[in-house]
């Protein structure tokens, strides 16, 4: 009778155990896999404010300065265009603080081959007669007219970007690429997200991380490609101006980052605190349910809510070290920073990009979500309910296991998202 008592009690443990690993994640049949505790318990939690100050990277007159270079306006006789997006770095990135977000879309273009394989697009200037190849960002402003960028039929895959945050990205890039390999290892199969090996301008190699399709390992990187490909702002990093016209440039041979502003974008960039939450929604009950609806539905598993950057010194794919202000710091970015399709992809392949990244988009980071009027990769979605809805794909389980929630439900979910 005792042996029996002792069986029944194990098997009752074991139920205790089980069924809470089981429950939560899972998705339309998916066994759920959970996710791991990849934040030293000991490690501080990054600084974060919506207020221009510095991080602790450098003093904050430094960072005043550089927030300065960050919003100058430039002119063509500095060196913007001959076609560009914008004439300054804040233009883009600049909502609620500098070097946020923005409503602002960069057009892509391309098309397919006879064998399904994604081209770049060629622009054309000179009133569409003169050709530049494997253009797949398309400038939509020019200093003349004669360099206004056309497209041509063929080119008919076409896609809007918004610009992306870039507040506390020197502590993404300070996350070491085994962190990122660890959490996708750990995803399900159906939803596990693609890495790729990206190099960094400056030299080096990493899993991308930053830019719509994780173009880019590095904010030096980052920086050096948006200067060139959104200012028309040639500078000292490859590739530099081989694939722009020089209509209307009176100097195509000289590199205009004479001062090398992208080392005084990338300091600022690295220098920013992350996205705060609003702590007083955070805390009312209905956000805590909703945050509890968002583990369980599985939306954790690609918006990963947690990270620790590596330690100071350690070494990132630009071959710099990470700085003791941005080492062993706790963040919440809210994405695992690997590519998945979820049904809203824009068709384009980032130039060096496997093929079958076409339809994929970067998990999107969810922290200072609040601060966003749009979302999805096009800000096509004006409502969060919306950009619930339109996930597909991957994520077609999750968005079904939403569907089934009660309004109520639903509504709390919402509340833990305009948290964030």
């Amino acid at each position: 009778m005792r042996s029996l008592k002792v069986l029944v009690l194990l098997l009752s443990l074991v139920v205790v155990v089980v069924l809470p690993l089981a429950a939560p994640g899972n998705v339309e049949g998916q066994d759920f896999i959970p996710l791991p505790d990849d934040g030293a318990l000991d490690a501080p939690e990054a600084p974060t404010g919506f207020d221009n100050l510095t991080n602790g990277l450098v003093d904050q007159t430094t960072h005043n300065a550089d927030r300065t270079t960050f919003k100058a306006n430039e002119t063509a006789d500095a060196g913007l265009g001959p076609t560009f997006n914008g004439n300054s770095c804040d233009g883009c990135h600049s909502i609620p603080v500098t070097g946020g977000v923005s409503t602002t879309t960069e057009l892509r273009a391309g098309h397919l081959d006879a064998n399904g394989n994604f081209v770049s697009a060629t622009a054309y200037v000179n009133q569409n007669t003169d050709p530049i190849p494997n253009r797949s960002l398309i400038n939509l402003k020019a200093v003349c007219a004669a360099a206004q960028e056309t497209l041509r039929p063929i080119d008919d895959i076409r896609a809007l970007r918004l610009t992306t945050n870039l507040l506390g990205d020197g502590f993404v890039e300070a996350i070491s690429d085994d962190k990122i390999d660890n959490v996708r290892l750990n995803q399900p199969d159906s939803l596990r997200g693609e890495r790729i090996v990206v190099p960094a301008l400056e030299g080096g190699s990493g899993f991308g991380r930053f830019g719509w399709k994780d173009q880019h390992v590095s904010v030096l990187s980052f920086a050096s490609d948006a200067y060139l490909n959104e200012m028309g702002i040639s500078n000292r990093l490859n590739p530099n101006r081989h694939d722009f016209t020089h209509v209307c440039d009176p100097d195509p041979a000289d590199p205009e980052d004479d001062a090398n502003d992208i080392d005084t974008f990338a300091r600022f960039i690295r220098a920013t605190k992350a996205p705060p939450r609003d702590e007083a929604l955070a805390a009312t009950a209905a956000a805590k349910r909703g945050e509890t609806q968002f583990k369980n539905l599985g939306c954790a598993t690609c918006h990963h809510p947690d990270f620790t950057t590596a330690n100071a010194g350690a070494t990132m794919a630009s071959g710099d070290p990470v700085p003791p202000a941005l080492g062993h710091k706790r963040i919440h970015p809210y994405s695992d920073f690997l590519l998945h399709n979820i049904g809203t992809g824009d068709g384009i392949v980032q130039d060096g990009s496997p093929q079958n990244t076409r339809n994929k988009i970067r998990t999107a980071p969810l922290w200072g979500l609040r601060t966003h009027q749009v979302f999805l990769h096009d800000g096509s979605a004006t409502t969060l309910q919306d950009a619930i809805q339109r996930h597909d794909g991957q994520a077609l389980g999750v968005t079904a296991a939403f569907n089934r929630l009660t309004s109520t439900q639903q509504q709390d979910l919402i509340t833990f998202l305009s948290s964030l």
